[in-house]
């Protein structure tokens, strides 16, 4: 029996990315090669999530405080790639989203350093995020972390470490649209107004120091965040991974899951109506050029969902100094070659925020 199309798309596309954010290659493999139907993909993750989610809780149970949080960790990001796409079922998606809240929320107080839940007010409600402090730092400077259209800050955990071990506190935000605040508050292109609202809650967060702040964002967050820094003067450096310049102009080539994905955290009702809104993501009328602050941005030449093209514009208008690293046999975020920009960018940031060379 040949796979599903959607099956097919998303292991193609996506299958780096998973065991560089910490599904291990084994389970990749068997998982995957057990789905015929993308209508099953959900629940065959849920599965294997299972899996390491009990041996966190039998961890936990026998005391073992640092096991139970790596393992409960990865359980939350197979629940996380479990409904990452996989918008078909809302309810059956949202189980499952639920399930890694569930186990990151667990795994937070144990993991070394540990992290917290944090909710910053937004709108009529809050945006949850997860603040973590380098051990033994004093009023460490801090970076704003947000995902993009189908991550989530559970998935974040492998890209955050080079920054945490450089002395720099990571806040990752689920944004409109994004992991816990996608049902509440659509999509929106001008993302700045979210950054705001979590740049105003560093300014209260003690434990920080607010003078220096960074920004970062992948794939759409990639776009999220140099558009954001456009418009908040209050950052210090920007980090952008293989973010649209326009993601209209994207749109037809894009990948039917993310079309999908997309229309329904825009909280629209058709495709018709996703493409046309997706003209609200842009760096066009002079937006680019705003941005002033530091930038760092990565593209890979072989992405085949965000043109590299898109990465080397926003890097041409940008009107502040800017870092531009294209990787040659990178695919989409280069997540297929994480070695190449992970460590580079931390090291880049790092020194951007005032930390020694370390």
């Amino acid at each position: 029996m040949s796979k599903d199309p959607r099956v097919e798309s998303a292991i193609s596309h996506w299958a780096p990315r998973f065991v560089s954010n910490g599904v291990l290659l084994t389970d990749f493999q068997e998982v995957t090669r057990g789905i015929d139907r993308w209508e099953d993909w959900t629940s065959a993750w849920c599965k294997r999530a299972e899996v390491h989610e009990s041996l966190g809780h039998e961890a936990l149970a026998d005391g073992y405080k640092l096991s139970a949080s790596e393992h409960l960790s990865r359980a939350a990001v197979y629940y996380h790639f479990a409904k990452f796409v996989s918008v078909h079922d809302i309810d059956e998606m949202r189980a499952a989203h639920m399930k890694a809240v569930a186990c990151k929320q667990l795994a937070l107080p144990h993991m070394r350093p540990p992290a917290r839940r944090v909710e910053i007010p937004y709108e009529n409600g809050h945006l949850a995020g997860f603040l973590r402090l380098p051990e033994g730092a004093v009023k460490p400077p801090v970076l704003i972390m947000v995902p993009g259209l189908d991550s989530a800050k559970e998935e974040l955990e492998a890209y955050e470490h080079p920054f945490l071990s450089r002395g720099i506190a990571t806040l990752m935000v689920d944004g409109p649209g994004q992991g816990e605040a996608e049902y509440d508050f659509p999509i929106r292109g001008d993302y700045e107004v979210p950054v705001k609202a979590m740049v105003d809650w560093v300014l209260t967060c003690p434990e920080v120091d607010s003078t220096r702040i960074g920004l970062w964002g992948v794939s759409l967050g990639g776009y999220y965040a140099p558009r954001a820094a456009a418009f908040e003067k209050r950052l210090k450096a920007c980090i952008g991974l293989a973010g649209p310049y326009d993601f209209s102009d994207t749109w037809d080539a894009l990948p039917d899951l993310t079309r999908e994905a997309f229309r329904v955290r825009s909280h629209l009702a058709t495709q018709a109506e996703a493409k046309e809104y997706s003209r609200n993501l842009t760096m066009k009328n002079g937006v680019a050029q705003q941005i002033e602050c530091p930038l760092f941005l990565v593209t890979g030449k072989l992405d085949r969902i965000i043109p590299w093209q898109d990465t080397q514009r926003m890097a041409q208008e940008a009107s502040g100094p800017v870092e531009l690293l294209i990787v040659e046999d990178g695919n989409h975020i280069a997540n297929n070659r994480p070695y190449r920009y992970r460590h580079r960018t931390a090291d880049w940031m790092a020194e951007q925020l005032g930390m020694p060379r370390i």
